[in-house]
């Protein structure tokens, strides 16, 4: 049965524009919450117990290698970029890698196009100079050059003409 109203004033229509326009909003500024999330590492949201402090010691890129970070191709789009971010932060913390180290190691997982996108990033400022740059501000340039609004709309317009086919539900929360 079909629920009753109890509101007698007319209710405004939302368009599919303006509902497409509020969804994007939402999926851009999620995306750069994801960003800002991954590099305070005093979020009360992620570290609600205590909360040890690493030894501060400078790892070696062997070692932050030898917990066997993902590539980042550049090509698997929007969600794949958020999950790097995620895989990448996690390797840090297994590492104890210190803050001044993450951008240089996090470089060193990039490959084929990211890679080139960096060197050409890099190259007028200095090698040195561009390592210098926060986390926060590297998965920024990150999310501007591999989610433009153009991945962001696909991702909607994907999104609002998903099928469940039977109970695959795994699939479904597995994509988004």
């Amino acid at each position: 049965m079909a629920p009753k109203r109890t509101s007698t004033s007319a209710a405004l229509a939302m368009t599919q524009a303006a509902i497409r326009k509020l969804v994007a909003d939402s999926v851009f500024a999620a995306l750069e919450t994801q960003a800002a999330t991954m590099a305070n590492t005093d979020n009360t949201n992620r570290n609600t117990g205590q909360r040890e402090t690493p030894i501060a010691r400078k790892c070696s890129y062997k070692e932050f290698m030898s917990c066997q970070p993902f590539n980042f191709k550049g090509t698997e789009g929007a969600v794949s970029l958020i999950r790097w971010f995620e895989l990448t932060e996690s390797v840090f913390s297994r590492s104890n890698c210190i803050k001044d180290c993450k951008v240089k190691f996090a470089t060193g997982t990039l490959t084929e196009e990211p890679l080139s996108w960096w060197n050409s990033f890099a190259q007028p400022i200095g090698i040195e100079e561009a390592y210098k740059i926060t986390l926060s501000e590297f998965e920024k340039l990150l999310i501007k050059k591999y989610c433009p609004r153009t991945e962001v709309k696909k991702m909607e317009d994907e999104f609002y003409n998903l099928i469940v086919k039977g109970n695959d539900l795994k699939t479904y929360i597995r994509r988004f």
